[in-house]
């Protein structure tokens, strides 16, 4: 009922600082699988969706304003699919790889996005391992690849000197542990996609890997902030 309470909430248009402590709520709550039974509907996961800026195709992500809201509202969803097999089904219904991937393209070149990209990222990853379908869909019709490839040389600042060759910079700093988020929760959800991956029968399939191969030397000879996470990204 108090899930419930909060989604009702949720679907009005409330204050921003209203719609972050409702979700800081739901977040907490929806770690228990028993209380998520009732609740993991489609029109809930729509309401969290649609908070998200999941449901909107064009419109860029402007109002720094609604920030924290995209982020509670992705690491909801976070903990909902990880816990719920119906959540799971019900985001093949509602296409939510394909608008994750759409939302992921919004923050390319875009300031103060970093949770927002970190989150949606680690989403992917967690469809990506519950749901073969999605894994799937993400290979074959959503450029899952090409996408997350390009989030992680984002996250990680390569800069090219030859098409497959990444530059050396030695001197160059750690990297700040939200990029280092980001990369791992972009290897990640890689890993999953590329999995299947014993047959490249394309050249631009060639291509895709001969890059991503090179990004992923150029990942081994970046340091993160920490020891610790240095080696959670190699």
């Amino acid at each position: 009922k108090l899930c419930e309470g909060i989604l009702n909430i949720l679907e009005k248009d409330t204050k921003t600082s209203c719609q972050v402590a409702c979700l800081e709520a739901l977040r907490i709550l929806s770690r228990d699988k028993k209380v998520l039974v009732p609740v993991t509907t489609k029109r809930n996961m729509q309401i969290l969706m649609k908070l998200a800026k999941l449901d909107t195709v064009e419109d860029p992500l402007e109002r720094v304003s609604e920030f924290p809201v995209i982020v509670e509202a992705l690491k909801c969803l976070c903990n909902i699919i990880f816990n719920s097999s119906v959540a799971q089904k019900l985001s093949l219904e509602l296409n939510l790889a394909a608008m994750l991937c759409n939302l992921l393209q919004k923050c390319k070149d875009q300031q103060l996005v970093g949770d927002i990209k970190c989150f949606d990222l680690r989403l992917l990853f967690l469809l990506s391992l519950l749901h073969t379908d999605i894994r799937a869909q993400l290979r074959q019709e959503l450029q899952g690849v090409q996408v997350l490839t390009q989030a992680l040389e984002s996250s990680l600042s390569v800069r090219w000197t030859e098409e497959y060759k990444a530059a050396e910079d030695r001197d160059r700093p750690p990297l700040s542990l939200q990029e280092t988020d980001c990369a791992i929760e972009a290897l990640k959800a890689l890993f999953n996609v590329t999995l299947d991956s014993w047959n490249v029968h394309s050249k631009n399939e060639s291509h895709q890997f001969r890059y991503m191969a090179a990004i992923l030397r150029h990942c081994l000879l970046t340091t993160g902030p920490t020891e610790e996470k240095t080696e959670e990204l190699h």
